[in-house]
């Protein structure tokens, strides 16, 4: 059996050397290094060969890549690298990098076409200025071979490890058995499909109501198809740390019951949680632990291999053990890892790490993607971008004097475009190019001035610079029917306004559609994907992609289900609604004390609700969600719901507390949903319904409905976990009663149209179960 390694891979294991240092940063875009080195191989002669092909053995080694470019005519091997700044800043560690990877290519060439010596060379494509620099030198063939061996050799003990493990663990997956006696009610259904759809490289869109056990339902057959699909990894990615919990508590599962499973499992967090030193630069000057990073990376590396389930705190653990940084160290223990848990963007976003890994080792993965109807939302953010004029104002008063002519160009044309615009707000079909231009020459100019001062820069400078490089990505992008160019004014004072320029992805199908097709195979999975419709248009879902939906487990009798249609929650009544809704949420508690969840559209209307029912029935004990609660406070509001505990938690839908908490048996006995969740009525929404309704002919129902019933859906989720629950829900508004609203909601429940009274309480008698 041989094992693959691409030569970027190979070299990054074994030529990387010195300190951790990023500050020759940031490369260049995806889009940006392709054309440079387009533009690089349009000069050359027409006998130039691009993106050459090739391969080569050392023991069990098969090593692979593309050469970007061979001249016959000069017997000339080029390595292009893309870069901005100022080349003389960039670290050592760098250039030996991109050497070894040139020398290894050069071996490569000369073995395939039997060449006796070969000129080898770096050139580097500045992408502001289109300038080349380029580093020549000449080898023979022995040299080149030689240099090839070393580096092979380096990697080869890694390699037959990495081999071992990757037929044991095989071994292990194929013999994998269920960790509990029994699949529950709909489980064995969800993950015979995901079976079937990874085997015959489908993706999968699947409906699954909230208590069947996804997490593991998913998992389990993907592992168990590792070994026959000769799956290199799976993905299990969350829009909400929740989610991340619940996968790894099933890995858990999977190692109690089977001692010494050979998985490898490691959680990704993002750096600003990871970062044991938020006060210091990452390099070498200034934080310890990305001074002699590579020197102590391989200790640190195989110390990690062994851990089987490397979740945020195992992994700080070992890095600090070995003095390395733990952001930085899991970044490469996600190229030995089997099931990699993370956030959304890690594979979504533009430049993703672990989608980036997958293309450049051609990895054959399979991808879960948890709750996903959260990934129009987060698509959508992943590719828009916005800038604020407030920000420009305050980074010019300060800015060095090297930078104030392009900083002061950008101004003057936004400046230009603020002038024109005589509404608060206003969509465009185009984007403003003069502004571009301005943008791009900042960008450009700040990059510069970055490489030229590296030491102590300016934290606001710094997030201008990424804003408005992130900005000028996004706008690589933009076409009318995948985004919104739009500008927002706000008035400061009577005579003086400032504006918000945005680029808004409102389809995000185009950019996650690739994403979802890379992998053999994905899975979509929620309780809430419903209309299948609006998520395939929205998501970019493949022509076969496969429809699932899974059977409720849950009885009709479980949930009593009301409609309080004669209380309108609608903005324009909120003051009036305000009274009869705290009689109904007290007449509930009265009629059957308990622990309740009470959702509202916005902070406001939740705290005006709570006020007066404070005021009104003291004795009900109740806690309430505050804007930019952080994890402890959000745990503190979780744990007021005791089993057998009594009171009413307030919660704004959609929020944190909508989707993803577990409140089983008493300790959560019903809901109360006063809102349709439907987003905000504002110029922005409907522009976006205008979009919705030109191409997809549904710009109500995408833009409004169908965001809001899935905020309602997934909150009434909340109430029946399990198939010993018994709940009440009441979904407080007149709409609800509507026929296309009703046929939204989940086909078990049995709605009643209300009559004002509190749920039955014989039928929550026995809540919770066992």
């Amino acid at each position: 059996m041989s094992y693959r390694v691409a030569v970027r891979a190979l070299c990054e294991f074994s030529a990387k050397t010195g300190d951790l240092d990023l500050r020759f940063t940031p490369s260049p875009s995806a889009l940006e290094g392709m054309l440079g080195h387009r533009t690089v191989a349009a000069r050359r002669n027409p006998d130039y060969q691009s993106e050459v092909p090739l391969e080569g053995r050392y023991g069990e080694l098969l090593v692979r890549g593309r050469a970007d470019g061979y001249d016959p005519a000069q017997n000339l091997l080029e390595e292009i690298k893309t870069y901005r700044g100022d080349l003389a800043r960039m670290p050592d560690n760098h250039r030996q990098l991109h050497w070894a990877q040139a020398r290894v290519y050069g071996w490569l060439l000369c073995q395939s076409l039997q060449l006796p010596s070969l000129r080898v060379s770096l050139v580097y494509f500045d992408v502001a200025s289109e300038q080349e620099t380029a580093l020549v030198e000449e080898h023979s063939a022995e040299a080149l071979e030689a240099f090839f061996k070393r580096q092979c050799a380096v990697f080869l003990q890694w390699a037959q490890q990495e081999l071992a493990h990757r037929q044991a663990r095989d071994q292990a997956t194929r013999a994998l058995n269920f960790p509990h006696a029994t699949f529950r009610q709909g489980q064995r259904h969800l993950a015979e499909s995901v079976y079937k759809a990874v085997s015959t490289g489908r993706c999968l869109l699947a409906q699954a109501p909230t208590g069947i056990g996804k997490t593991l339902g998913t998992i389990f057959p993907m592992l168990k198809a590792m070994a026959p699909q000769q799956l290199d990894k799976l993905l299990f990615l969350t829009a909400k740390t929740p989610g991340r919990q619940l996968a790894l508590d099933a890995a858990r599962v999977l190692f109690a019951g089977h001692a010494g499973l050979p998985l490898r499992v490691l959680e990704l967090v993002a750096r600003d949680k990871a970062c044991e030193h938020p006060d210091k630069a990452c390099h070498g000057d200034s934080c310890p632990l990305a001074k002699g990073f590579y020197q102590r990376l391989p200790a640190a590396r195989q110390a990690a291999s062994r851990v089987p389930l490397l979740d945020r705190q195992a992994l700080r653990q070992v890095a600090l053990e070995h003095q390395v940084c733990p952001y930085y160290l899991s970044q490469e223990m996600a190229r030995w890892s089997d099931l990699l848990v993370a956030d959304y963007n890690y594979y979504f976003d533009f430049s993703a790490l672990l989608f980036g890994l997958a293309q450049a080792n051609q990895w054959q993965l399979a991808v879960l993607v948890d709750e996903a109807h959260n990934l129009v939302e987060r698509g959508r953010g992943m590719y828009s971008a916005s800038l604020d004029q407030q920000q420009l104002a305050s980074v010019r008063q300060t800015a060095p004097q090297a930078l104030k002519s392009a900083l002061q160009r950008l101004n003057r044309e936004w400046n230009a475009l603020h002038k024109e615009q005589l509404a608060p707000y206003q969509a465009y079909a185009q984007l403003p190019t003069a502004l571009l231009r301005a943008l791009t020459l900042c960008v450009a100019a700040l990059g510069d001035y970055f490489n030229e001062h590296p030491q102590g820069l300016d934290a606001g400078l710094q997030g201008l610079y990424f804003e408005l490089l992130h900005f000028a990505r996004v706008a690589e992008l933009f076409d009318e029917r995948q985004f919104i160019f739009d500008i927002s004014k706000r008035a400061l004072s009577a005579k003086r306004s400032l504006s918000r320029l945005c680029l808004r992805n409102v389809v995000p199908a185009a950019l996650l559609g690739p994403r979802l097709s890379a992998a053999r195979s994905t899975v979509l999975f929620s309780a809430t994907l419903n209309p299948e419709r609006y998520y395939r248009d929205l998501l970019g879902l493949p022509d076969n992609a496969v429809w699932l939906e899974v059977e409720s487990p849950f009885a009709a009798a479980q949930l009593q289900v009301q409609i309080i249609s004669r209380i309108s929650t609608r903005y324009v009544h909120r003051q009036a609604s305000l009274a009869p809704i705290v009689e109904l949420l007290a007449r509930q508690f009265a009629a059957r004390p308990g622990n309740y969840l009470a959702f509202f559209s916005s902070f406001d209307y939740l705290q005006q609700v709570a006020e007066l029912l404070a005021r009104e029935h003291r004795h009900i004990p109740l806690w309430l969600q505050s804007r930019g609660m952080d994890e402890a406070s959000r745990e503190d509001f979780l744990q007021q719901f005791r089993a057998e505990g009594q009171g009413i938690g307030f919660a704004v839908l959609g929020g944190a507390f909508g989707e993803g908490i577990d409140l089983p048996g008493t300790k959560l006995i019903g809901a109360f949903v006063a809102t349709l969740g439907l987003p905000q009525l504002n110029p922005l929404n409907e522009q976006m319904k205008q979009r919705m309704t030109a191409l997809f002919g549904c710009g109500y129902d995408y833009t409004y409905l169908y965001p809001g019933l899935q905020k309602v859906v997934q909150a009434a989720g909340r109430v029946i976990r399990s198939q010993t629950d018994r709940g009440v829900l009441m979904l407080i508004d007149d709409r609800f009663a509507e026929p296309r609203v009703r046929q939204l909601l989940p086909g078990w429940w049995a709605i009643q149209a209300e009559a004002g009274e509190a749920a039955d309480p014989g039928l929550l008698a026995g809540a919770g179960g066992d």
